[in-house]
């Protein structure tokens, strides 16, 4: 029976994975799950600050968003901070 699902099996699902090093997936995940996420948290944030007058801790966080903002709108920063890391790390990406 087992060997019968077995071969039922596509190939391509049971073939070897690609032991490739590869980022672009990952930051395209993470930026269409936590971009939107990250937008909503800074503006209710922000207004908070807005509303309880503190312009100090507004002007702290704003900058800091705006840091945080660039990993996550700048194009391939994520896979370039990544292969960064790797090569620092001695991972072979040829």
């Amino acid at each position: 029976m087992l060997q019968h699902i077995m071969a039922s099996i596509p190939l391509d699902v049971v073939a070897a994975p690609n032991d490739e090093l590869r980022t672009d997936q990952l930051a395209d995940w993470l930026r269409q799950i936590f971009g939107p996420l990250f937008l909503v948290i800074v503006g209710i944030v922000a207004i908070f600050f807005l509303f309880t007058r503190e312009i100090t801790r507004f002007v702290q966080f704003i900058v800091l968003a705006i840091g945080i903002g660039v990993v996550f709108y700048v194009p391939n920063i994520i896979e370039t901070t990544a292969r960064a890391i790797a090569k620092a790390l001695g991972v072979d990406l040829t």
